[in-house]
Formats: C-alpha cells, sequence, structure tokens
C-alpha cells in the first residue's frame, strides 16, 4: 500500500503520447500483416499458376513433338524448364518408375490426384506440402498423351517456394522495423505536440500559484485559453469569486463576531472590577451578578446562534416536517410577543387559512425572529400585519408586515447578512445579536424555501418566507439546535 502512496504521478504529456504510441503500433502493425499477407498469398498464387503453366506446357510438348524415347534422351532440355534448381519433374508410366527424375532434394512423393488427360490443371488439383526445414512446397499431376502413339504418361511436378520465403521473410523483417519506427516516431511527435499543447494548463497552474489569501483578486485569463480549456478557466474563475467573497464574508463575520463579544465582556470585566474595588453591601453584589447574568446569557445566545448557523451549513441531521395549521401557528406567535409589542404600542393584524408542511419548532424560531424584527423596528402606535396562505399545490407563503423608516435597496439586501443591524436609529432600541434574520434564511433553505424583503417609498416593510410542499415528505440535514428564538 505504501508504495502505491509514494510512487511518483506520470505525467499527462507522456500518457497521452505512449497512447498515441500504442495507437500507432497497433494501427501500422495491423497494415504491415494485411500488406504481409496479401503480399504471400499473391506470390503464392503467382507460383502455383507458373507451376500449372509449366505442366501444360510439358503436356503440349509431349503429344506434340515426343515419343518416350526422345524424352528419355533428352532429360536436360526439362531440367532447364524448371523454375529454380531445387524443383522437382518426374515422368512416369502409370505404376511404374519414372523414366524422367529430377528431384535435387530427393523429396518424398505425396499422394496426388492426377488430373486425367482430357482435363486442364486447375488450382483445385494442386497439392500442399512442407520441405524438411519448413518450406512450402506445391504439388501437381497430370496425365500427358505422347505424339501420335497415344500412349499415356504421368507428369509430377513440385515447386519448392524457396525464392518466396526470402522474400516474405525480408518483407517481414521490413514491416517489424517501420512499425517500431513508426512508433517511436509518434511517441516523440506526440511528446512534443502535447507538450505545446497542455502549455496553457502549466500557465494557468502557474497563474494560480500566486493566489493567495492577500492576492484572492487574480483571475485567469478566459479570452486568450484555447476553447478547450475556457469553460474550465471560466468555472475555476467563479470558484475564485466564490472564494474571495467567502472569504471577505468570513473576515467580516470574524470582526463583527469580535465586536459583538467585546461588549457584553467588557461590561462583565468593567462591573466586577469596579465593584471588587471596594467593599459592596449584599444587595450590590446581587445586582452586579444579575447584571453580569444578564450579559452572560447575552453571550450564550450568541454562541448558541453561531452553533445553528454552523451546523445549519455544516451539520446533517434529520427531522420530520408535519401539517402546521397556518391561523393557528399565527396567532399563537402574535399572543408570545403581545407583551413586548404593547409596550410600543403596537398592536397585530392576522390574516391567515390553510396548511403548510414543516418542522414545526424550525418553522416557530424563523416567524418569530422575523414577527420580532418587525415589532422592535416599527413605528410606535403602529399594525404588525401578520398573513398566511397555501396554494392548491401545498405551498405556503406567510408575509410579515410593518410600518418604519424607509429601508434603502442596498440595505435590504444584507439584511440576511449575519451580524448586520443596519444604521444607529434602526438599533438604538434593540438589543438584538445581528444573527436573527440570517437565522431565518438558513432555516428557510434547508426547508428548501426562500426568505425575501421588501420596502416601499412610503416606509411599508415586508418579510415574505415561502415553504415548499415538494420537500414535505423528503427528509432534510438541519441542525438539532432550533428552540430558541434569536
Amino acid at each position: 500500500m505504501s508504495r502505491h502512496l509514494h510512487r511518483p504521478a506520470r505525467s499527462l504529456a507522456v500518457r497521452i503520447a505512449l497512447s498515441f504510441a500504442v495507437i500507432v503500433f497497433v494501427v501500422v502493425g495491423m497494415v504491415g500483416a494485411a500488406l504481409y499477407h496479401a503480399t504471400t498469398i499473391a506470390l503464392s498464387t503467382r507460383a502455383d499458376y507458373q507451376l500449372i503453366g509449366r505442366v501444360e506446357h510439358f503436356r503440349s510438348l509431349l503429344h506434340d513433338l515426343y515419343t518416350i524415347k526422345e524424352i528419355e534422351a533428352r532429360p536436360r532440355l526439362f531440367e532447364t524448364m524448371l523454375g529454380d534448381s531445387q524443383d522437382v519433374i518426374l515422368f512416369r508410366r502409370a505404376g511404374t518408375a519414372p523414366f524422367i527424375d529430377v528431384n535435387p532434394e530427393n523429396m518424398p512423393l505425396p499422394a496426388l490426384k492426377i488430373v486425367p488427360v482430357d482435363q486442364h490443371v486447375t488450382l483445385d488439383a494442386l497439392d500442399e506440402g512442407t520441405r524438411s526445414d519448413g518450406v512450402r512446397t506445391r504439388w501437381v499431376g497430370a496425365q500427358a498423351r505422347i505424339g501420335d502413339s497415344g500412349e499415356v504418361v504421368e507428369i509430377i511436378a513440385a515447386h519448392v517456394m524457396t525464392q518466396e520465403a526470402r522474400v516474405l521473410a525480408a518483407y517481414r523483417l521490413r514491416v517489424y522495423i517501420n512499425v517500431i519506427v513508426a512508433a517511436l516516431a509518434a511517441l516523440a511527435l506526440a511528446y512534443w505536440v502535447t507538450s505545446r499543447g497542455l502549455l496553457p494548463l502549466k500557465l494557468m497552474a502557474e497563474k494560480a500559484a500566486e493566489i493567495a489569501p492577500n492576492r484572492m483578486s487574480a483571475r485567469l485569463d478566459v479570452a486568450h485559453a484555447p476553447a478547450e480549456l475556457q469553460s474550465l478557466a471560466a468555472s475555476f474563475n467563479a470558484m475564485l469569486d466564490r472564494l474571495e467573497n467567502g472569504y471577505e464574508r468570513l473576515l467580516q463575520f470574524s470582526a463583527d463576531l469580535a465586536h459583538e463579544l467585546r461588549t457584553p465582556i467588557g461590561v462583565l470585566i468593567g462591573e466586577t472590577q469596579v465593584t471588587l474595588a471596594h467593599e459592596r453591601s449584599i444587595a450590590e453584589y446581587r445586582n452586579v451578578l444579575e447584571s453580569n447574568l444578564e450579559e452572560l446569557e447575552r453571550l450564550a445566545r450568541i454562541a448558541q446562534n453561531i452553533l445553528f448557523l454552523a451546523q445549519a451549513d455544516h451539520g446533517p441531521q434529520q427531522i420530520d416536517r408535519e401539517r402546521i395549521d397556518l391561523r393557528e401557528e399565527l396567532v399563537g406567535i402574535a399572543e408570545y410577543f403581545e407583551g413586548i409589542a404593547d409596550e410600543r404600542s403596537l398592536s397585530f393584524s392576522i390574516d391567515a387559512e390553510g396548511d403548510m408542511f414543516a418542522n414545526a419548532i424550525m418553522c416557530r424560531r424563523a416567524i418569530g425572529n422575523v414577527v420580532v424584527n418587525a415589532v422592535r423596528y416599527a413605528d410606535a402606535g403602529t399594525v404588525v400585519k401578520l398573513s398566511g396562505h397555501a396554494d392548491d399545490d401545498g405551498n405556503a407563503r406567510i408575509v410579515v408586515g410593518n410600518r418604519g423608516p424607509c429601508i434603502e435597496q442596498e440595505e435590504l439586501a444584507r439584511l440576511f447578512d449575519r451580524f448586520y443591524r443596519g444604521d444607529t436609529a434602526r438599533s438604538e432600541f434593540t438589543e438584538s445579536s445581528g444573527l436573527g434574520l440570517s437565522i431565518v434564511q438558513a432555516i428557510m433553505r434547508l426547508h428548501g424555501g426562500s426568505a425575501s424583503a421588501e420596502c416601499t417609498a412610503e416606509g411599508w416593510i415586508e418579510f415574505t418566507l415561502c415553504f415548499p410542499r415538494d420537500f414535505a415528505n423528503s427528509p432534510v440535514s438541519v441542525p438539532a439546535q432550533a428552540s430558541t428564538l434569536a
């Protein structure tokens, strides 16, 4: 296993070059083998026709010119008509010893099918043989009529394919050499071409190596990249945009978190130092402890909310959904916040009907965070409107509206950012940590829905929560800590 872990990675250019070389080797080898096979057939066929032609020529000579005595007197004449010094020619009467016997290699005669005198010799009459050293031989036997006597003799002829074997051996060697040379040339050319073709990837890698936390603005050049790499460069740039945005949000989140924690911690330290500077009565110590407890509870809420958001992003847990009556849910939430609403002379108006499918605890927290946000920032003496309706498909839409200071469009887009609380005028009343609407957005995302905010020029602000029906019967990854309002 350790050998696999430490095995060096092979170059992509080398892999492509080797693959191309293998392809060339196989293709050229197949072409060479096909040509070699065709050449073998062509040489064999040519030799067969030459052998048949000689036998037919012997038949004509015997029929037109000679008697057997004349043939026996001139054996050298027939030897000169052979195609090769190793070829065989035999003349004999049926069942007797040959009266002309030219067989330099003393090869044994095979059992041949003799072609009758009144038939032409064809390729089907040839018989395959092999010499002791493995060289192919071609045999043929045919009857011939001698002169006017009408006597019939048998002609046995054979051609030893020695010259053809030499030609094929030389051709086979050239095929091997050509295949190897073509593969090596293809390997070298493919490596050179691939290395040049992959140069843009090397440049992209060098550019990517320049990217660091303090240099997140570097981007790949999409316009001058090859067409095949433009989509890769564009996707990489989009990833860098997301990383840069996430990194900036993380920096801002860290700064905001430090700011949020600094205030309660500073209060705790200051009050404790002042208290310890002099002797205090029991009542004074109690007041200090109660004040410290409030700050500690605030720190605990911030920690719980941050943990909730972290789990919403990365901590999968299964929860179930159930059918929730919209009006009953909104009435319960309005009653819960009725006390702080009365302090600001606010009242609730509820218009709701139908059911929705959601996790009850998560849903209550999301709606509650929006309602408490409306109560905190609504103009005193106004009405906070709660409406909820479900369509025929089971999708639910909850709207929380209030009248307050007008919010610019750019600010609306940031309301769901973590630790964002708008301007000082909107924050003077509240002790919120700025995480409530971020939690709302996380809960809606976990439900497969959405959260949005709109504000008219007259200062009417509406927060809309959309719960889809499509996700009602499927489990979703959500955190468990969802019961506490931000």
